[in-house]
């Protein structure tokens, strides 16, 4: 059964600040312009998984937008419905006012009405009748004015909005794609050169990338950032002589791959079923390896410290796809593998 678990994304704030530091090559076929442009290359493709990680928050956060202007266009648009009603009710009132002084003689001129009175109280009371109803009509044009110049401007408010909000989602839909296309570009290069690595056999060196700040108080971490989790311990499937060995993690390509905790890388080897592979010892006899690499980042007999990047995610060796292979084993060699899911487990770190 596939689980799957998403954990936060690395920090916004840190857009541009992967930068190469420097390339210790492990092999000595590996040259200095290779090694340079590996570094160059991941690091571009880590400073891209980044960029489109904000890209995506700053989008998502443009399709909730759209949602609440959704809701608020529903509401306005019901207080517009309202307003045409009253003015609509403004309309009737007017008609049944212009039809009340046809009745009355309302509209009667001032010389006819004191000619055709029968006395001077008859003339005042058609004159305080006539005041009464101008005043009447006057109030309901202008409140009728009022509203109708209200539903115009609510009207145009409304569609403004909703203007404004297609722009800037276009703009970060338009922005997102950008990003993601030079992504994809960047890690099929990368892997490219993974690819390149394995089939000679030869590691070309370390990459070193500038990690972002991080303090972890538990002494034990995932090895991932955010991932999906795909291939169990233990499962069967053509792809393995006889059961799967360790714990997949189904991420893109480039993706920052951590320690789970201190120790000493024991391996780095670029060749083989497991393509580019980092093997850490830890404390207490225990192994990790981090398998199907597009790039590494540390070098044998290197201490590493939990979440420090080892290298990056790909599809090298004996793989159908970019995942993470990930081994707990008590020998640093193929073979010895425990289930790493109750093993993190125990070390307060769950898995799914």
């Amino acid at each position: 059964m596939r689980s799957s678990r998403r954990h936060p994304l690395l920090v916004p704030a840190l857009l541009c600040a992967f930068a190469v530091l420097a390339a210790r090559p492990t092999d000595a076929a590996d040259t200095g312009a290779d090694s340079g442009a590996d570094s160059g290359l991941s690091a571009q493709v880590a400073r891209l998984y980044e960029d489109a990680a904000v890209a995506t928050q700053q989008y998502e956060a443009g399709l909730r937008e759209a949602a609440e202007q959704r809701t608020r266009a529903r509401r306005l648009e019901t207080l517009l419905d309202r307003e045409r009603g009253e003015i609509a009710a403004l309309h009737e009132d007017l008609g049944r006012i212009a039809r009340a002084q046809y009745r009355d003689g309302g509209g009667m001129p001032i010389t006819a009405q004191i000619i055709l009175a029968q006395s001077p109280d008859e003339l005042m009371r058609g004159q305080h009748v006539f005041s009464r109803t101008n005043l009447a009509v006057d109030n309901a044009v202008e409140k009728s004015r009022r509203a109708e110049a209200r539903l115009a401007a609510d009207e145009e408010k409304a569609a403004s909005a909703w203007r404004e909000l297609d722009r800037r989602n276009t703009e970060l839909a338009v922005l997102k794609k950008g990003i993601e296309d030079k992504l994809e570009e960047a890690r099929e290069q990368l892997q490219d050169r993974a690819d390149a690595s394995v089939a000679a056999g030869a590691c070309r060196g370390a990459v070193r990338l500038d990690q972002p700040r991080t303090r972890f108080t538990q002494p034990w971490v995932a090895p991932l950032e955010t991932y999906e989790l795909s291939a169990g311990y233990g499962s069967g499937g053509a792809r393995w002589a006889n059961r799967h060995t360790g714990q997949d993690f189904a991420v893109p390509i480039g993706t920052p791959v951590r320690a789970v905790g201190a120790g000493r890388v024991a391996r780095v080897s670029c060749g083989g079923p497991f393509g580019i592979e980092v093997v850490v010892e830890h404390a207490g006899g225990y192994y990790t390896q981090y398998a199907h690499l597009a790039a590494v980042a540390v070098d044998q007999g290197e201490r590493v410290s939990p979440g420090q990047w080892l290298g990056q995610s790909g599809t090298s060796g004996n793989s159908t796809g970019p995942h993470l292979h990930f081994e707990v084993r008590v020998t640093p060699e193929t073979g010895s593998a425990v289930d790493p899911g109750p093993w993190l487990t125990s070390r307060g770190v769950p898995l799914g």
